[in-house]
């Protein structure tokens, strides 16, 4: 009897399974995959890949993810006066091999927050390679930056893309065809040539000659001389050749009345610290009067990068912060953050491996709670999306934003499928690396989290703050690594949903 009926269950079941691929032929994978794991008889009946975490993890994700009820239809990209490198040519290639190319030899590494030489590219290199970690610094001789940067171009093997935080940026809400994306320059021919369709580049903007990035990638396990880099990832420097010339904002901000966005992006503030003191005062000043000119009602999102310059970066905290509505930010300049401007567990040195979910929280909640929007504080930052190799947070003060849990979702599985050059996750080339338990606080008596791959997203909530953590499915071979914070933020904000009285 009992022989009859399993037998009889297998039977249903194929049955049922063959009338769905019979009538919906075209039914997207997530789908199939939530209809396979409702009508399973136990662990042994699931298709290949949804049985292990990632699988589960992919498919939670795609049942997550869904548009907002009101979506932007226009964004606006553009990037502070100081920097023509937020819109330029990215140059990627195999940074040992460059290396060598320009006849360096492995040795120690050491940090420089500016290169003013070959040799200082190349400790810098080794230092963050050791590391694994990601860095962007500016290079202060033009000459000699011009001479790496033709080598690098012209090496075999070398690849061209669109880059700069702001053109990344552009170029990944472009990518949706109902959205309009405005991208102020300065853009070059050849960068101008990369662009989607989808971007609008003011005449303004136009210049006869492209800015280069060198992006210097390196591979997990890659080794040279003595050192191997525990991971993947990227050394990015550049050479600002605008000098403040040309006063891109304005540009921006005057253009933003005959196109008018419902999403204004900026980045750029990184590239300040090839200015003097005095410079950096005058620009940051420019800055926020440039921002407040932006229409009120419309949200204003800031990019972060690599930055050396503590006195700098408290600045920005105490003077932009206040003025923007949204940052996105990793975990390297989280730390450099709140080291400047004294916060939380700014003792901390460097992070230890995979940053404790726990110290990121507190830093996160004392950026909104001391930074942030209030009725006691003349601030409009209410958002931050926070990005580590592993894992993402949201953090939003409440009231303002809505379809965060689709939007921290959506910004990692971005961040698995963009490493490998894939369209969907595929369950076989990544790996779930985050931490299987953590505390969402260290500052007060936190909440002991257990990871559930069922379901990746993870919500908490702090005096008016609320979290949204989840992992990342991580590529084990990435194909690129270069822009991926970019098109985490931008993601991110595609799915983000804000309230109607800003």
């Amino acid at each position: 009897m009992a022989l009859w009926r399993g037998s009889a269950y297998a039977g249903f079941l194929a049955l049922a399974v063959g009338c769905v691929f019979l009538l919906e032929p075209e039914l997207p994978g997530s789908a199939l995959r939530s209809f396979w794991s409702s009508l399973c008889l136990g662990p042994a009946s699931a298709p290949p890949g949804a049985v292990s975490p990632e699988g589960r993890l992919a498919a939670a994700w795609d049942a997550l993810i869904v548009r907002p009820v009101r979506r932007w239809r226009r964004v606006a990209v553009g990037f502070f006066p100081l920097s023509r490198v937020n819109a330029c040519v990215d140059v990627v290639l195999s940074g040992v091999k460059l290396l060598q190319a320009l006849g360096l030899s492995p040795g120690n590494g050491k940090d420089h927050s500016v290169l003013h030489s070959r040799n200082d590219l190349k400790e810098a290199f080794i230092h963050f390679m050791g590391k694994g970690a990601a860095a962007e610094r500016f290079f202060s001789d033009k000459e000699t930056f011009h001479d790496i940067a033709q080598v690098a171009s012209e090496f075999p093997g070398a690849q061209h893309y669109v880059g700069g935080n702001a053109a990344l940026i552009g170029q990944k809400f472009a990518a949706n065809s109902d959205l309009k994306v405005l991208l102020c320059g300065p853009v070059g021919p050849k960068l101008h040539e990369l662009l989607d369709d989808n971007v609008f580049v003011p005449p303004e903007s136009l210049q006869e000659v492209d800015e280069f990035h060198l992006i210097l990638e390196y591979q997990s396990g890659e080794e040279w001389g003595q050192l191997k880099a525990p991971h993947a990832n990227r050394f990015i420097f550049s050479h600002d050749l605008s000098n403040g010339a040309m006063n891109m904002l304005e540009v921006f901000v005057s253009s933003l009345e005959e196109f008018q966005p419902d999403l204004v992006v900026l980045s750029g503030l990184h590239m300040m610290e090839g200015q003097s003191k005095e410079l950096q005062r005058k620009r940051l000043l420019e800055v926020v009067t440039s921002i407040s000119d932006i229409p009120t009602g419309i949200p204003v999102h800031l990019e972060l990068a690599s930055m050396t310059n503590r006195e700098l970066m408290s600045s920005i905290v105490h003077q932009v912060f206040p003025a923007v509505t949204s940052l996105g930010l990793n975990e390297q300049e989280l730390l450099f953050l709140t080291q400047s401007a004294s916060g939380p567990h700014s003792s901390l040195s460097s992070w230890n491996g995979v940053p404790d979910v726990g110290i990121v929280s507190d830093i996160l909640f004392w950026i909104l709670k001391e930074h942030g929007k209030s009725k006691s504080r003349a601030s409009d930052l209410t958002r931050i999306h926070f990005h580590t190799l592993v894992y993402h947070i949201l953090a939003t003060v409440d009231g303002h934003w809505a379809n965060q849990l689709a939007a921290v979702a959506a910004g990692a599985r971005v961040a698995g499928t963009q490493a490998c050059a894939t369209e969907t996750i595929d369950t076989s080339r990544v790996s779930l690396r985050a931490p299987r338990e953590f505390m969402t606080s260290h500052s007060e008596a936190g909440s002991r989290i257990v990871l559930n791959p069922n379901k990746p997203v993870v919500e908490w909530y702090r005096e008016g703050i609320s979290f949204y953590f989840t992992p990342v499915l991580v590529c084990k071979d990435p194909i690129r690594t270069v822009g991926l914070g970019d098109a985490i933020s931008a993601e991110g904000l595609f799915y983000s949903e804000v309230h109607s009285h800003y």
